[in-house]
């Protein structure tokens, strides 16, 4: 509480200090994993449905070769199943349901129902879950990007802004390198001199770093150097507040309803975009 008092404080006065209002992009993480079954149709429609229209899932690919969503590699924290995603068919983990009691999705079905969304201005993540790295050796990773990209991108509308995004750098510079794909690098590190350095390598302008440790200079800066800036996590309508005064770009939530509820409520100087 005490972080989100300081947060108010600052932001409140930099706002009576610039008389400006500013703005940040909102996207519902894994359909809100906090408030909804993670990664699930219904999470997504709930998201949707109050508003969004900027989401980030993951994606994994089963042992015949299917995309399918989902965040762990492991099956006994979302679902009733038990083993590795990876190790499965298509037909054995749809015969699975989720700890919501819901179907795991394909790729397929999640580009289906982006296309119920608002096209223009669509925001999406597509997060390639591609780790442990013997589960996905470079041939299988290379057939696992091909399908991935073909899929997102022939369903992408023309006004929509569609990411690859990884800590696995692997299948970002094959997407980079064989499609030209835009992509996000994410590190579990804050946004510093380091992670910066990293990207430049990568090729990449678009950081996904970790709030903790993220000061608002090391923002300014990578601003400066031609950085897009998102920060995660945001656990708490606390941390979103934090990631605003820290001059994010973009701010993953896994409390959509209660982020958007919250924040035109409070904090009407800034202008948040879902």
């Amino acid at each position: 509480m005490r972080k989100l008092f300081a947060a108010v404080a600052l932001l409140a006065l930099c706002a009576t200090a610039s008389a400006q209002t500013q703005t940040v992009r909102a996207f519902s993480h894994r359909g809100g994993r906090m408030e909804f079954d993670e990664n699930t149709l219904s999470a997504f429609e709930a998201s949707r449905d109050a508003g969004y229209n900027g989401f980030e899932t993951d994606i994994r690919m089963t042992r015949d070769g299917f995309l399918v969503i989902n965040h762990d590699h492991t099956l006994e924290r979302t679902t009733n199943g038990e083993g590795v995603l990876e190790e499965k068919t298509l037909k054995e983990l749809k015969a699975l349901v989720t700890k919501g009691g819901h179907e795991l999705m394909t790729l397929d079905e999640l580009m289906a129902f982006l296309g119920t969304c608002r096209q223009d201005g669509m925001y999406v993540e597509f997060e390639l879950k591609t780790k442990p790295e013997n589960l996905y050796p470079q041939e299988r990773l290379e057939e696992y990007c091909d399908k991935l990209y073909k899929t997102v991108m022939k369903n992408k509308p023309a006004g929509a802004t569609y990411l690859f995004t990884s800590s696995d750098y692997r299948g970002l510079r094959y997407l980079m390198s064989k499609y030209g794909a835009e992509c996000l690098m994410i590190t579990g590190e804050p946004l510093n001199d380091a992670t910066m350095s990293m990207a430049r390598a990568l090729g990449i302008r678009r950081i996904g770093a970790t709030m903790p440790g993220t000061s608002r200079a090391m923002v300014e800066k990578a601003h400066k150097e031609g950085f897009i800036v998102s920060l995660w996590p945001t656990h708490k309508i606390e941390d979103f507040v934090l990631g605003c005064y820290l001059g994010a770009d973009y701010l993953c939530t896994d409390i959509p309803i209660e982020t958007m509820k919250t924040m035109s409520a409070r904090f009407p100087w800034i202008h948040v975009v879902y």
